[in-house]
């Protein structure tokens, strides 16, 4: 078991839990995802960070952003400045996934998260 936690996010990977072999957490709030879930959740979260990088030294200090996402049954949302960024996550219950659920990290939880999902990624 990987087991990652910090103010405001968990994280954890338990191969021999089944069915739901990762949690994912904030404040008060947590839910256990699918491999299937959670290979595509890396990949949208990776791409929605990238670009990110790829704009940032073109913000201004002051200016706000917004990215969105949509892929397979994942909506994810990055909203910040060129420094700092929250995270939401939708799982939309749709035909792809058995429910629907909702995730929302703030900043600096959200950079928090994301480097330890890298990290649980690589291991």
């Amino acid at each position: 078991m990987i087991q990652k936690e910090g103010l405001g996010w968990r994280l954890a990977k338990d191969s021999s839990k089944g069915k739901f072999p990762v949690l994912i957490g904030g404040k008060n709030w947590a839910f256990e995802l699918t491999e299937l879930e959670w290979v595509s959740l890396v990949q949208v979260v990776n791409d929605l960070v990238a670009e990110h990088r790829k704009i940032e030294s073109e913000l201004m200090p002051e200016e706000l952003i917004s990215l969105e996402i949509e892929r397979q049954s994942w909506w994810a949302c990055l909203d910040g400045d060129r420094y700092s960024w929250s995270l939401k996550l939708i799982l939309q219950g749709d035909g792809r996934s058995e429910r629907g659920v909702e995730g929302y990290w703030p900043v600096p939880a959200a950079q928090e998260f994301v480097s330890a999902m890298r990290t649980i990624w690589d291991s």
